[in-house]
């Protein structure tokens, strides 16, 4: 792999903290905040300062580590009960990305086995750790899968950023367009600007530059004129929460893509690690989709864009339906033609 398209990382833990690269500063600057409290923690996943679903499920996970370390330190005997709390804020942060709950899911698990007299850090931070690297390693599987399936000189657009900053690092969407454009297959991107937080023209492009990958931001009411020209060959999105029989949670305006998509002949692929599936939700009807302050559609940066005390909606996600999605790429395998019976081949054993 070219060591210079994997050089973004938004997660570190390091001198005993937690380090989050502020994601709302960027492209203008790049601050990191440190985190000693899961409860901190629980905020920076809901005011955004670290988002896309695997990013927000590893940030978790040693979230975790600082509620167990801030438990033990009140109370050796009493610290599985008192970490309780802050883990349920963690939880409470986002309700749409089901890493979120894989994550602490997998961290509790954990420290459920561990002796209530022996400090539980330790240990935690590894299972956190591994947690992250596993990550970054499922999206350079999920790269090369996903580049396999796309011919030589592509052009391809992306919506919201499933990049290195939504993931441990490299990314799952941009991870296939990074091997993509590597492996010659992809020559061009574009990607949507996406309102109201602005993730494809601030993280996207800011990702695909520092990259030197060809990149050009575009309104998402500009993608049904892109199709018309016939030049697009794929777009390649990633997923917040995909239900057993394929649909697919992702950023609000994915479902709108996928009929363009479909009616101009052009691809969809949904790239995303196998822990963004929930077995337990059979279609996308039951996914909760997170209604985020109408502010956010209503200003941009604090200024006032709409006439003050209008109503503004604000969903975070749409629910694109299997039917419309080409291939779905897990590092566990590619799904193509989504559906019930074809998502099995890359399901657990129970």
């Amino acid at each position: 792999m070219d060591k210079k398209l994997d050089t973004i990382q938004p997660i570190f833990w390091r001198e005993n903290q937690l380090q989050l690269l502020d994601q709302r500063a960027l492209p203008q600057q790049e601050d990191w905040l440190n985190y000693h409290d899961a409860n901190e923690v629980a905020a920076a996943i809901t005011d955004m300062v670290v988002r896309g679903a695997p990013a927000i499920g590893v940030t978790a996970a040693y979230g975790v580590v600082l509620a167990a370390r801030k438990a033990w330190q009140q109370s050796a005997e009493t610290w599985q009960q008192a970490i309780v709390e802050p883990i349920n804020a963690l939880a409470s942060s986002r309700p749409t990305a089901v890493n979120l709950f894989w994550a602490i899911e997998r961290m509790t698990a954990l420290y459920q086995t561990l002796p209530a007299n022996e400090s539980p850090e330790a240990i935690l931070l590894a299972e956190a750790k591994n947690i992250h690297q596993e990550d970054i390693a499922a999206n350079h599987t999920m790269g090369h899968l996903g580049s396999a399936l796309i011919d030589t000189d592509s052009t391809v657009l992306t919506h919201c950023n499933a990049g290195a900053l939504a993931t441990g690092g490299f990314g799952t969407a941009l991870g296939v367009i990074r091997q993509g454009f590597a492996d010659g297959n992809i020559k061009h991107v574009y990607a949507d600007e996406t309102r109201p937080w602005l993730q494809g023209s601030r993280l996207t492009a800011w990702e695909l530059q520092k990259d030197n990958i060809p990149v050009t931001i575009q309104a998402e009411g500009a993608a049904a004129s892109l199709m018309a020209t016939g030049e697009l060959d794929w777009i390649i999105v990633g997923a917040d929460r995909i239900t057993a029989n394929g649909d697919v949670a992702n950023k609000v305006g994915t479902y709108m893509l996928a009929i363009l998509a479909k009616y101009h002949g052009v691809k969809m692929m949904v790239v995303a690690p196998t822990s963004t599936i929930d077995w337990q939700l059979e279609d996308g009807k039951d996914i909760p989709i997170e209604q985020r302050s109408a502010e956010e559609v209503t200003t941009i940066q604090g200024q006032q864009i709409a006439p003050e005390g209008v109503a503004a909606s604000n969903p975070a996600f749409d629910v694109t339906p299997a039917n419309l999605v080409d291939a779905i790429v897990t590092e566990a395998g590619v799904i193509l033609s989504p559906s019930l019976e074809s998502m099995k081949q890359i399901k657990p054993e129970q």
